[in-house]
């Protein structure tokens, strides 16, 4: 009985190893990647043409700008300054029309109405008249690098709205310009 009870354990010992290594993990064999499909070529192939192309509208203006009041709107344009009895466009109000230009384009619902100003010296007719043609000279200037006509209208202060108290030259450049009030958005 104890041969018995021997030569069975002997083939229980047996028995686990033989499961141990029958459940030992064995590495995967290698297996190439199956070939991709080649697309079915039998279609007809349909010549592109391409459309022809039209101007693109603006981009829409940035919500933040438009949400903002006209007046802050304003102040994204610069005025331009004029020489004493002048109303030609000097060099460097063509740089900041420029960019004022360039902002009008981005912003094309934008409406502005071009003030001109003076300094207090001349008679107020005078003055009047001066400051019209500085705001006809602005917006001519600014339809000339593509705004639009109907987005830009006049006026006229003559030397009635004084940015400028003082009564010396440097004052006086000061108010001897055009600015440019948002009117619409």
């Amino acid at each position: 009985m104890i041969r018995f009870a021997r030569s069975t354990g002997w083939f229980a010992a047996a028995a686990v190893l033989v499961l141990a290594a029958a459940c030992s993990k064995k590495p995967a064999p290698k297996t190439e990647p199956e070939p991709t499909p080649t697309p079915d070529v039998t279609q007809t192939a349909v010549p592109v043409t391409s459309a022809p192309t039209r101007p693109q509208p603006a981009p829409a203006a940035t919500p933040s700008i438009l949400s903002e009041s006209l007046a802050k709107i304003s102040g994204y344009l610069n005025p331009v300054f004029f020489d004493l009895d002048k109303a030609d466009i000097r060099p460097d109000a063509k740089d900041v029309l420029g960019a004022d230009a360039e902002f009008l384009r981005k912003y094309p619902t934008i409406k502005v109405t071009v003030e001109g100003h003076c300094d207090e010296r001349g008679t107020r007719e005078y003055n009047m008249a001066l400051a019209q043609r500085r705001a006809s000279s602005a917006k001519e200037y600014l339809i000339s690098l593509g705004i639009d006509n109907s987005r830009l209208t006049i006026v006229s202060f003559g030397k009635e709205r004084p940015f400028c108290t003082e009564h010396d030259e440097g004052c006086w450049q000061k108010n001897r310009r055009a600015q440019f009030t948002v009117t619409a958005k």
